[in-house]
């Protein structure tokens, strides 16, 4: 508990005992409302003190202003137990909202506590203490067993064990040694590593996964936008309802007491008061924003929570998405008079500058050291590949529209792979054939949607047709649409769009720089976090930390699970509020009935909101 919680717990046991004194001391009326106004100050001073404050503000319909209503209402009837009584319980129903929003802050507090202290560097053989954001690119750091890796990085030094479920959600710890990349918010576990920076900590995994998590609130769901409408006009509407409750029976009704139609009216009022729906649905998703992250997948607001309960099309990248991204070389064709090693060598000289995975695979297989002199000028034609100039030869490298665009004649290469296409000096050399390995889990992932009520998965990529299809018969893809360059991609996103039902929304998987614009356009855009580029990691509304395909399911469950808790407290909340709002009309409902519809059914519905952490 906090101090302030504290503090109001205390007030509420004074407030308890001086009530029982009132109803046990024998003091005759009127002298006895002395004894009652002391735990009514009490317990319900900052209550009157927040409803006259906000009505000074023109804020004047909220739950102080319909507590202070009902209780001042019901001294001026003589209940004075029940007007106490009320403020009381009202008071203990507040105490213990505020226990459980913070418990499930705290949980997702710790859920997300992989912010780095320090970070350790060698300075002359001495461990020094700095802070992370004082660490520059290139710089190395020395992790210790036990300690959080605090920057982005590849081992270049020793050997262990990481722990990454605070970032992914796996309880199995992984290897790691010289060579492998390290992500920020991991916990070594064993031996010492020296890690060299990657990532400024401003753009680090660490930093990028808190900045999700602490915006995420300020992206509303349609529901929630809903709940905040409702209680705009909702509010008001009862505290009219009331007036005339109290007001008209009396007036047009013989024999009506205005004391007995009053006391209905604040009864009523006390009903109607909305704050568990206002509570309640904005924590429900919250929690379940809480247990997506703690999966691995990270939420940037409850919008695209309810979005994704409600996705119907999944649209997917192929390169990196639904494939590993690592290429190797499987294949190289040339033609008569062409050595291998020499198209191997012109391709490597064409792709020299570039850092996508393709062009890696070709520089790796060439295997020699690569003389940037030697390259005079590169043109990256988007869409179709290389145009270099290097040792005095034009050089061409991409896909077959690359060499219709230049003139150049050459066959289709039938493979499962990417084949590019190599020609110097106008003429057609060969091609060399780069194959991607599919993902662990694709085919079962594409299954397990298919069966959650998914209508159509579809892959989009700038690979050949030939390469495409294959791929997609191997993981059970519905609609393959190959060769399509960037622009292209947003065309069929759009069309796709179309096609869904009225409530039914899309949702594309991407990695790549030239998946932003789709990330961002899509329904719901989904971002691989590890291997994915920062401009889609930006423009996606919900990231795999890990870039598992399967993590996509759990995502999934979530938010299927949190739409249906929140759900239960709209229905919940409205009937009981609507029934007992009823009785208390009638005359059937007195202030003690009122409470647990009011404070009651907040509380139970918060307890049920509360199970969206657990999903």
């Amino acid at each position: 508990m906090t101090k302030k919680q504290k503090r109001e717990l205390k007030k509420i046991i004074w407030a308890i005992v001086f009530l029982v004194a009132a109803i046990l001391v024998p003091i005759p009326e009127p002298w006895n409302l002395a004894l009652y106004l002391i735990p009514y100050v009490i317990v319900g001073q900052n209550v009157l003190k927040t409803a006259l404050r906000n009505i000074s503000r023109g804020q004047i319909f909220d739950e102080n202003f319909l507590m202070g209503i009902a209780t001042v209402g019901a001294f001026l009837v003589g209940e004075y137990t029940e007007g106490v009584a009320v403020m009381i319980f009202y008071q203990v129903g507040e105490l213990f909202q505020s226990y459980a929003v913070g418990k499930s802050r705290k949980s997702i507090a710790e859920l997300m506590d992989i912010r780095p202290d320090y970070a350790n560097i060698e300075v002359e053989g001495q461990i020094e203490t700095v802070d992370p954001e004082e660490v520059a690119i290139g710089q190395e750091i020395v992790v210790r067993a036990g300690e959080r890796i605090p920057l982005d990085g590849v081992v270049v030094g020793g050997e262990s064990m990481i722990d990454t479920s605070a970032l992914t959600g796996e309880s199995v710890p992984r290897k790691v040694e010289i060579g492998s990349e390290v992500l920020s918010g991991c916990i070594n576990q064993s031996g010492r590593l020296t890690v060299q920076v990657t990532k400024e900590f401003g753009e680090s995994t660490v930093s990028k996964i808190l900045d999700l998590v602490e915006n995420a609130a300020s992206q509303k769901a349609p529901m929630e936008n809903f709940i905040t409408r409702f209680a705009r006009y909702y509010t008001p509407a009862v505290v009219f309802a009331a007036l005339a409750l109290a007001i008209f029976p009396p007036v047009f009704i013989d024999g009506a007491k205005f004391a007995d139609w009053g006391y209905r009216a604040l009864t009523f009022l006390v009903i109607s008061c909305p704050c568990a729906l206002v509570i309640s649905v904005p924590m429900g998703f919250f929690g379940g924003i809480g247990a997506a992250s703690k999966h691995g997948v990270l939420v940037k607001g409850s919008n695209y929570l309810e979005a994704l309960s409600q996705a119907e099309v999944a649209v997917f990248d192929k390169t990196g998405t639904l494939t590993k991204g690592t290429f190797t070389v499987t294949e190289i064709e040339t033609e008569q008079g062409v050595e291998r090693e020499e198209l191997l060598h012109m391709a490597a000289l064409a792709e020299a500058a570039s850092n996508h995975p393709i062009a890696v695979s070709i520089r790796n297989a060439y295997g020699k050291t690569i003389n940037q002199d030697d390259v005079t000028g590169v043109e990256e034609i988007a869409g179709h590949g290389v145009k270099a100039e290097a040792l005095g030869r034009q050089i061409l490298a991409g896909n077959l529209r690359l060499m219709e665009r230049f003139g150049i004649s050459c066959g289709e290469v039938d493979t499962i792979g990417t084949a590019v296409y190599v020609a110097v000096d106008g003429a057609y050399w060969g091609a060399v054939v780069i194959s991607d390995e599919i993902k662990e889990g694709a085919s079962e992932t594409l299954r397990a949607l298919k069966a959650s009520g998914f209508k159509k998965t579809v892959m989009l990529t700038g690979d050949n047709k030939g390469a495409a299809q294959k791929v997609a018969e191997r993981i059970g893809i519905d609609d393959v649409r190959a060769e399509l360059l960037p622009g292209d991609k947003v065309e069929q996103v759009k069309a796709l769009m179309a096609d869904t039902s009225e409530k039914g929304k899309l949702l594309f998987c991407g990695d790549g720089i030239n998946d932003a614009p789709v990330l961002a356009m899509a329904d719901i855009g989904v971002a691989m976090g590890a291997m994915g580029s920062d401009a889609a990691i930006e423009a996606a509304d919900v990231v795999l930390i890990d870039d598992k395909l399967e993590k996509l399911l759990d995502a999934m469950k979530v938010a299927k699970g949190t739409l249906v808790i929140v759900k239960q407290n709209i229905v919940f909340a409205l009937g009981v509020k609507g029934l007992v709002m009823l009785l208390g009309g009638l005359g059937y409902a007195n202030m003690w009935l009122a409470v647990f519809a009011d404070v009651g059914v907040a509380v139970i519905a918060i307890l049920n909101s509360m199970r969206a952490l657990k999903l």
